[in-house]
């Protein structure tokens, strides 16, 4: 599903997969590309506190912890402009786009209820059901798997029946690597699709000469 009828245009958002990387479930694009998109690095370097990490200063036990922020916002406005073509938006406002977002930091109920049936049933190891594969797409070139660690939504207007309106969303996502996910998962051979598209831009960067450093050569 979409989140709006805007004009087509190359829009950000997520797809979600079955669990394990199997069939596409849902796929969800931004209303609103969002001005600003925050990205953070934990490098994992290798050791801990103390002489290990000393002795073996350069080296990377993996790939870094990547971490995504931005807000989107969500608006019915323009749907309610011509409500003989948006039923949907003139009887729950943005309700069912923000349903779509909440479904994906909450088990369904079928899984709970199943859940539940294990353990009246005397089942000694009950799993946690295993969540769908989320995939962050930012233009073809930046698809990675994505796990949505903070989730917050402001209501900001509402119809006469209090249904939402308008709301801004903020995400925060972290990229699942070949260390969360292993070489063989879906979401692995995706990371690293990702992560070598990321080397091939590195590599139409250049770069510059030592000169332009102020140095003529290492010391």
């Amino acid at each position: 599903m979409t989140l709006t009828s805007s004009p087509k245009l190359v829009k950000g958002g997520l797809v979600v997969l079955a669990p394990g990387g199997g069939a596409v479930r849902n796929s969800i694009a931004l209303q609103y590309n969002p001005d600003t998109l925050t990205r953070s690095y934990q490098v994992q370097g290798v050791g801990g506190d103390g002489g290990g990490e000393r002795a073996q200063p350069f080296r990377l036990k993996g790939p870094a912890i990547e971490t995504i922020k931005l807000d989107a916002e969500i608006d019915a406005t323009d749907q309610l402009e011509f409500p003989e073509s948006h039923a949907n938006a003139v009887a729950f406002g943005i309700a069912p786009q923000l349903a779509v977002l909440e479904a994906l930091v909450n088990p369904s109920v079928d899984e709970l209820l199943a859940v539940a049936a294990q353990t009246a049933g005397g089942t000694l190891e009950i799993l946690p059901p295993e969540a769908p594969l989320v995939l962050f797409v930012w233009t073809r070139n930046r698809v990675v798997p994505v796990r949505v660690t903070d989730f917050s939504i402001t209501e900001e207007a509402f119809d006469p029946s209090l249904n939402p309106i308008r709301a801004k969303v903020s995400l925060g996502l972290r990229v699942m690597s070949t260390e969360d996910l292993g070489f063989t998962h879906k979401g692995g051979t995706i990371f690293l699709s990702y992560l070598r598209a990321r080397e091939a831009l590195a590599a139409k960067a250049g770069r510059a000469t030592l000169t332009s450093l102020g140095i003529n050569n290492i010391p």
